[in-house]
């Protein structure tokens, strides 16, 4: 079997580190450079201790093009300049992990579109691409959640969603709200009702219901935990409880990573996994969805490594069967 040859740009943070844990035992992997200017010459292992032994790779500085795929798993704004400076020939594919071709507004590089590399949305589209827009975390535990309600054109009432992400959310630099002693014990919320997934998330669901989307409320919190997003939503709905139940599993059936479960979820049952876990339950006239994934695997690295799976042609679980870390 012919390996994909991988570059990450960006391998320090825990993106980056993420991305790594699970390619450097991905079967079809070969890891030609990982990219970072503020490690470069170190080894992987001395920045991410716990891969002490998997692998003798050392950061580089350097670039080259002999490569199948491109990481990019920088910051927000960071990734098209990096392209603009740095062009790499049009036979390389890129995965983007920042938010910066997720919209269509701006959804493009060297005249070739980015795809929106939601799986459970647009699988088919992305096997054929050649530039793919990781999704946002929020996004996709959100997206998932509502997504057969967008396909039966049901999302035109009001729609109230409050969730909860971990603290790598915020990613590896140190800020006031991320410090232990800050974050420990405590939760707040941030960036109510316009936070920056908002538009990705309506421009998602448009692509199923394009008229008549009613408004979305979202109320993100910062949890005391490290990992992981869960997220409560509800909205009017006819559908009787069973019905929803089984349109949520014809909508997911050939999915292989999300999943609608009959009893209730808590968020240990994702956490260093590729899922997505869903529940449903009506109270009166008013529907309830509870979502949850883990925000550095199926909302960034995981889900990145899934898309690079359908883009080779490989089984797209391959590298991606991984067990909760449940006790």
């Amino acid at each position: 079997m012919e390996k994909i040859r991988i570059g990450i740009v960006g391998g320090a943070g825990y993106t980056g580190g993420e991305l790594l844990r699970l390619l450097i035992p991905h079967p079809a992997a070969n890891i030609a450079f990982v990219h970072s200017k503020s490690q470069a010459g170190k080894l992987l292992a001395e920045v991410h201790t716990d891969l002490i032994g998997d692998t003798d790779l050392a950061f580089t500085n350097a670039l080259h093009q002999e490569i199948d795929v491109l990481f990019l798993c920088v910051g927000h704004g960071d990734a098209a300049r990096f392209l603009s400076e740095n062009p790499f020939d049009q036979s390389i594919k890129i995965i983007d992990l920042s938010q910066d071709f997720r919209l269509k507004s701006r959804a493009s590089y060297e005249d070739s579109a980015f795809i929106y590399g939601l799986p459970e949305l647009n699988r088919d589209r992305i096997r054929v691409s050649q530039y793919i827009a990781n999704p946002g975390c929020f996004a996709t535990c959100i997206e998932l959640a509502l997504l057969p309600l967008a396909h039966s054109g049901l999302l035109y009432e009001e729609i109230h969603v409050n969730a909860t992400t971990g603290s790598t959310g915020a990613g590896q630099s140190l800020s006031a709200t991320s410090h232990f002693s800050w974050r420990n014990n405590n939760l707040s919320v941030y960036k109510a009702f316009d936070h920056q997934h908002l538009h990705e998330i309506r421009e998602t669901l448009g692509q199923l219901q394009s008229e008549n989307l009613g408004p979305l409320h979202f109320i993100p919190q910062r949890g005391d935990f490290t990992r992981g997003i869960f997220a409560s939503i509800y909205l009017k709905c006819s559908l009787s409880e069973e019905e929803v139940y089984t349109r949520y599993e014809a909508y997911y059936k050939d999915h292989p990573f999300t999943h609608v479960s009959k009893g209730a979820i808590d968020l240990k049952q994702v956490v260093n996994t590729n899922k997505c876990l869903l529940h449903v339950r009506k109270h009166g006239t008013h529907l309830m969805i509870t979502s949850i994934i883990d925000n550095l695997l199926k909302g960034a690295s995981g889900q990145a490594v899934q898309n690079m799976n359908l883009l080779f042609g490989r089984p797209e679980m391959e590298g991606l069967r991984l067990k909760a870390s449940y006790f």
